[in-house]
C-alpha cells in the first residue's frame, strides 16, 4: 500500500487499486425491510463492494414543519410539494434495521458503511462498528459533526458538493486535526439528477493534487458515462445510488442504477482502470508477435544478379521481415548482389 491508497475493511482503496464501487441504498427501500435485503443481495450479485446506508431519522435532520423554509417549492424538484420533514420520515433507514442490514452485508462479503447526519448517528453506528464513514455534501461544512466522525479514527469518504476550495480547505484541516489519517474527497454535484455539464470532473486530479488523498465520485447523473470518464481522470471510488426498479418508484429511483447497470458499472470500471495502465511508449508484450505484420521492403519480382532496384521490383508490403520502408529511396538506383526470388525480404546483404 502506497501513501496514496487507503484501506477500508478488507479493500485496499487508492490509485493502485481497482476502483472501489459503491452502491447507495437511500432510501430506494421503499419503507420495507425485506426490499432492503433484497438491494443487499442484489448489490452483491452485481459486483458491487460497498452498499452504503444514511443514518439519520426526520426529527435529527429537521423541524416536522410543513410550510415556510420547511417545505420544498421547486417545481423542478423529485420532491417538490413535500416538506423536509416528509421527506426525510420517508426516506430513511430505520435504525432498528441496521443490524439486519449490515450482517446481511458482511455474509455476503460487501463492506457496509453509512452517513450518520448528527452525533448520536455516529454514536449508533459505532456501536455497529462500522469500518468508515461518508460525510455528505450537506453537511460537509458541518465542522463539530466532522470532529465527531474523525474522532472515531475510521476512513472518511467526504462528498464535496457545493464546498467552496476555502470551506473545502476548512474542512480537511478539521478532519486531520481531529484524528483523521484517512480520507478520500468525493466530487459530487448536489442536483438530483445531475446533468453531466454540470460534473466538471476536470477537477478531480487537482483536487487529488492539492489535498494529496485518493479522489472519486459521489454520482447523481444519469448512465454510466460520468463514472467511466471520472476514472479516466483518477477517480479511485466510484459511488452510485441503487434500486431493484426504478419503475417501483421511491425518493431516489429516478436517479438510481438498477442491477444490470450496475453489474456494467462494476465491470466497466475495472477495464477503465486496467486500460490506464502507465507512461510507455514502444510494443508491449503482447505485441511482439504483431511487429512482424508491419510495412518492410519485399522484392515483387524476380530479379537477375547485377539487376538494378526500381519500383517495379522492390515495395513496401507487409509483412514486416525486410528492411523498414524508411530505406526504400537508399535501394533505389543500387544492384542487386545476386539473383532473388519474388517475395524475398530485402536486405543488405542481397545489394550490391
Amino acid at each position: 500500500m502506497s501513501a496514496d491508497d487507503i484501506r477500508i475493511a478488507h479493500r485496499l482503496v487508492g490509485p493502485a487499486a481497482s476502483p472501489f464501487i459503491i452502491a447507495e441504498m437511500s432510501g430506494n427501500h421503499n419503507g420495507s425491510l425485506d426490499r432492503a435485503l433484497d438491494t443487499v443481495e442484489a448489490a452483491a450479485a452485481a459486483g458491487a463492494h460497498a452498499l452504503k446506508l444514511q443514518t439519520y431519522t426526520a426529527e435529527t435532520m429537521t423541524l416536522d414543519l410543513h410550510d415556510g423554509d420547511f417545505l420544498i417549492e421547486d417545481p423542478s424538484s423529485l420532491w417538490s410539494g413535500k416538506s423536509l420533514y416528509q421527506l426525510y420520515e420517508e426516506a430513511s433507514t430505520p435504525w432498528e434495521w441496521h443490524p439486519s442490514i449490515f450482517e446481511t452485508c458482511r455474509r455476503l462479503g460487501l463492506i457496509c458503511f453509512s452517513t450518520p447526519f448528527d452525533p448520536t448517528a455516529v454514536d449508533f453506528l459505532e456501536s455497529l462498528d462500522v469500518p468508515a464513514y461518508k460525510i455528505a455534501s450537506f453537511e460537509n461544512t458541518d465542522l463539530a459533526l466532522i470532529r465527531k466522525v474523525a474522532a472515531t479514527g475510521k476512513p472518511i469518504m467526504l462528498s464535496c458538493g457545493m464546498a467552496t476550495l476555502a470551506e473545502l480547505d476548512e474542512t480537511v484541516k478539521t478532519l486531520r486535526e481531529a484524528g483523521c489519517t484517512q480520507l478520500v474527497l468525493l466530487k459530487c454535484t448536489s442536483a438530483y439528477p445531475a446533468s453531466p455539464e454540470t460534473a466538471n470532473l476536470r477537477t478531480l486530479p487537482h483536487l487529488r493534487d492539492l489535498f494529496r488523498v485518493p479522489v472519486g465520485l459521489s454520482d447523481h447523473t444519469l448512465g454510466l458515462g460520468a463514472a467511466l470518464a471520472a476514472i479516466a481522470l483518477g477517480a479511485s471510488v466510484i459511488e452510485k445510488h441503487f434500486t431493484l426498479r426504478r419503475a417501483d418508484g421511491g425518493v431516489d429511483a429516478a436517479f438510481s442504477l438498477e442491477p444490470e447497470e450496475l453489474r456494467a458499472l462494476a465491470k466497466e470500471s475495472h477495464r477503465a482502470w486496467q486500460a490506464l495502465g502507465r507512461i510507455h511508449y514502444g510494443p508491449t508484450d503482447k505485441e511482439q508477435t504483431s511487429l512482424r505484420f508491419r510495412r518492410s521492403l519485399y522484392v515483387v519480382k524476380a530479379m537477375e544478379a547485377d539487376e538494378t532496384f526500381s519500383v517495379e521490383n522492390v515495395r513496401s508490403i507487409r509483412p514486416g521481415y525486410g528492411l523498414a520502408p524508411k530505406y526504400l529511396p537508399m535501394v533505389m538506383g543500387k544492384r542487386a548482389a545476386k539473383a532473388i526470388q519474388r517475395g524475398s525480404p530485402l536486405h543488405w546483404d542481397l545489394i550490391g
